[in-house]
């Protein structure tokens, strides 16, 4: 899956999606149930960690693909509002912006992210590894931060 960016595409737009599901599942069953709230810690927890990796890998593949900024902008929205990023992969498809394989596995880069891109999708296995790193360090911080609506407060 990993050497396919239009299946691990298409995989974690539908997976993003899925636990937007549980999310609003939990919370309408803490709100509206009084059930509590363990079910939205569970579905906002595995919500987190999808979107992280919907987010990364979305700017992956606007790297590899050297997608427009509105393009990249649509993407990354789409994991904000719930159950956009199956419609929004399905766009892409059709635009032509999800390839059946990586650009830079054999295009000379050009740049410092092009490059970067270019190691990740040559080495997929310590890319992959070093991203779950990055993305349980990046969620691990956001937990201690606390749920996105008390930040502003």
């Amino acid at each position: 899956m990993l050497s396919h960016p239009a299946r691990l595409y298409r995989t974690l737009a539908a997976a993003e999606m899925v636990t937007w599901a549980l999310l609003l599942a939990g919370m309408a069953g803490k709100y509206l149930l009084g059930l509590g709230d363990l079910r939205v810690r569970l579905g906002g927890g595995i919500h987190g960690f999808v979107f992280l990796g919907y987010t990364l890998v979305t700017v992956l593949v606007a790297i590899d693909r050297r997608w427009p900024v509105r393009e990249l902008a649509l993407g990354l929205g789409s994991a904000i509002l719930p159950f956009l990023t199956v419609p929004f992969e399905r766009h892409a498809e059709r635009a032509g912006l999800l390839p059946d394989t990586w650009r830079l596995r054999t295009d000379r880069p050009a740049g410092v992210l092009e490059r970067l891109v270019r190691w990740a999708v040559r080495q997929p296995i310590p890319a992959a590894a070093l991203a779950l790193v990055g993305l349980a360090a990046v969620f691990s911080g956001l937990l201690w931060l606390g749920p996105p609506w008390q930040w502003l407060a």
